[in-house]
């Protein structure tokens, strides 16, 4: 499987077309273009041979192995200059000399005429060949064929200026467009690409330091990571502590402070100083080079919206050929109207059927909502996806872990007659201290800043009850109702809902703690803004009714309790036949990758199993329910955005089609209303990357 980098790709179209050509080759097992990201990755069995065929199929398009830098300022603009002023000049001197008397101006005029035709192959070289190429490739309904023939139409009505134009003007056009599609890919491509240019090795021997590719990196590697710059490979923090931004990560702008031993992502980026480390992973199964990879891919996954404009170009542009030749042949030959006349209103009409304002747009736009989301910590894998975020009617979370922290705290201490809070808690530190239990842990979280201090000289857990200890000389058990019951210890409280730990001490019962899991200090306002967007949210879970009830009842939100995977799967199968719009589901756990494959729309918390990364369709990376929610907003301004461009591209176009129709647009509005409505088109689209 190799990579290259792709110049001269034009269209998205383009890039269907020789995707599809290139698979049909023997000898290819695989192959991928990507028209956002400039890349085609193939596994072939000879690559020259693959260089070859699309020299042949794309005569204009190029591979190389690294990427070539674009410029605005090239040879192709200020010959484009030259002609244009070129041009102008000579209409001028064209409208001076037709005044003059005709037996002094013949010679020049047909000098003028010899001088449009050079300007007319120069500027319309790429046009032609184009044409001819398509020719080749039975292919009679793209752009080239389009304007070659409008512009020979043109010269045979004797129209020699406007044909000239539509040559001259639509190379402009086309050139601009290409320089905006340019200016947009590389504004995507810098928002996703993550790769740093090379890193800092510390020989362990000499102490020097030397740059290297990030890919040569090797485990136990020792690097030095220099403020402002990023990490290339996952690493151990070397050092006592420093600071670094996970903003490319996690989507998280604020500071992380790690101290020595502490596993540092790659894509951190160091603060204030140069900071030492120890590589841990290779760059090839490092998390930066896994979003890399994730957000390469996802460039290739069409909308239905995208895969509807390729289908709609492929039969629109035929269609508007068609209405041009009725157009130029059905007045004159049945109603005894002009040919001229009638020809020159069906060339506006084709000025005006190339449908490049679409094609482009559209993807340009999805992409840009894509890398918009990247920004903020969600990895979409695909537009497909972000269109049916934009979609959804009802989201169904996983608790533990996406509505909730996936830590216990406690929630309440409720003590005995004759004993006190910090008493019961004290007591409960005891038996838990040599604990390494969730629960054991909150209940040392809780207690922190007390300052008992106490001597375990016992210490057992018992299988289905708690734990017992002795500390102090006091025999302490902590645990479910059931060790109650099996000590023979009297207490008055029996059947308590929700997560608790009774607490005994030399046989006398102290009372009770509830331990519940902490919900996400966001998942309030995220539920509240989803039914604001009519987005219903669902709570599935396995734990029992009580807590399910807790959180479901803080939140608003309706919820299913004691779920099995199984359960989860079924209840996602109901939801899609019930639900007319998508559904989502949110979780991270191992037992939830059934249910997220099941859905429209799998997401995963990025703290979540491999699992459910693996099976999930979107990926919030830095585990917030907010990044939750700005993916779905940035998902409904994308199709947004996207509506508004094909809605201004039919609709100026069908503008111009009327005017053509009616006599009243020439050969020039059209053109100008063509390279126009594209490039609008484009920077309308780019605001997606602004969301």
């Amino acid at each position: 499987m190799q990579t290259f980098h792709i110049t001269n790709l034009e269209c998205p179209s383009y890039a269907d077309t020789l995707e599809h050509k290139l698979r049909s080759i023997k000898g290819v097992r695989f192959v991928q273009i990507s028209f956002a990201t400039n890349t085609l990755t193939i596994d072939c069995d000879d690559i020259e041979s693959i260089k070859q065929a699309i020299s042949s199929l794309e005569p204009k398009v190029k591979i190389t192995k690294k990427p070539k830098k674009s410029y605005i300022f090239t040879p192709q603009l200020f010959i484009l200059l030259g002609l244009i002023a070129l041009f102008l000049a000579s209409l001028g001197c064209m409208h001076w000399l037709t005044s003059l008397e005709q037996k002094t101006s013949d010679f020049w005029i047909f000098s003028i005429k010899l001088l449009w035709i050079l300007i007319y192959l120069v500027s319309g070289r790429n046009v032609i060949k184009g044409a001819i190429q398509s020719f080749k490739h039975k292919e009679f309904f793209d752009e080239n064929v389009l304007m070659l023939t409008a512009s020979i139409a043109a010269f045979c009505l004797g129209a020699w200026e406007e044909a000239v134009s539509i040559m001259l003007f639509f190379a402009t056009g086309e050139y601009l467009q290409e320089v905006s599609v340019k200016k947009s890919k590389q504004a995507i491509n810098e928002s996703a690409n993550l790769i740093p240019p090379k890193a800092h090795i510390i020989d362990t021997t000499t102490h020097q330091i030397h740059d290297i590719d990030p890919k040569d990196l090797a485990i136990g590697d020792h690097i030095i990571l220099y403020a402002g710059e990023m990490l290339s490979c996952d690493c151990v923090l070397i050092q006592e502590s420093a600071s670094f931004n996970t903003a490319a990560i996690s989507g998280e702008s604020l500071p992380v402070e790690s101290k020595q031993g502490d596993e540092i992502l790659s894509g951190a980026i160091a603060l204030n100083q140069a900071i030492t480390l120890q590589v841990l992973r290779p760059f090839a199964t490092s998390q930066i080079a896994k979003i890399a990879d994730l957000i390469a891919s996802a460039t290739t996954q069409k909308s239905p919206t995208e895969n509807f404009i390729t289908t709609f170009a492929r039969y629109y542009t035929p269609i508007v050929f068609a209405l041009a030749l009725a157009l130029a042949l059905i007045p004159p030959i049945f109603f005894d109207a002009s040919f001229e006349e009638w020809i020159y209103r069906a060339l506006v009409v084709l000025m005006v059927s190339c449908p490049c304002a679409l094609v482009i747009s559209v993807p340009i736009g999805y992409f840009g909502g894509l890398a918009a989301a990247s920004k903020r910590g969600a990895l979409i894998k695909g537009s497909n996806y972000l269109e049916a975020l934009s979609k959804l009617s009802i989201i169904a979370f996983d608790k533990t872990g996406t509505l909730t922290k996936g830590v216990f705290a406690v929630l309440d201490i409720i003590p005995n007659a004759g004993f006190s809070k910090d008493e019961v808690l004290a007591t409960a530190l005891c038996a838990h201290n040599l604990s390494n239990h969730p629960i054991a842990q909150s209940i040392k979280d809780a207690y922190h800043k007390l300052g008992h201090t106490h001597h375990i000289s016992e210490y057992e857990e018992l299988s289905g009850l708690g734990v017992r200890a002795v500390c102090d000389n006091h025999e302490i058990l902590a645990g479910n109702d059931k060790i109650l019951h099996t000590f023979d210890i009297a207490h008055n409280t029996c059947h308590v809902q929700g997560s608790v730990v009774h607490i005994v001490r030399d046989k006398q019962y102290l009372g009770y703690i509830l331990i519940a899991d902490v919900l996400k200090d966001e998942a309030p306002q995220v539920i509240n803004a989803l039914h604001k967007l009519h987005i219903d949210s669902i709570m599935l879970s396995g734990d029992g009714e009580y807590p399910c009830k807790q959180v479901a009842q803080k939140l608003g939100c309706s919820y299913r309790h004691s779920l099995l995977p199984q359960d989860k799967a079924q209840i996602m199968r109901e939801l899609k036949a019930k639900n007319s719009g998508k559904v989502a589901f949110v979780g991270d756990g191992i037992n939830d990758a059934p249910t997220l494959a099941l859905a429209d729309v799998g997401i995963a918390m990025g703290s979540g199993s491999d699992i459910s990364i693996q099976n999930a369709d979107v990926i919030i990376t830095n585990n917030s329910l907010k990044t939750l929610l700005q993916s779905i907003q940035i998902a409904k301004k994308t199709k947004t955005i996207i509506y508004q461009n094909i809605a201004l591209a039919l609709g100026i176009k069908a503008v111009f089609i009327v005017l053509g129709l009616c006599g009243f647009a020439t050969i020039w509005e059209a053109i100008f209303g063509d390279v126009g409505v594209a490039l609008l088109a484009l920077a309308n689209a780019m605001r997606c990357m602004r969301i």
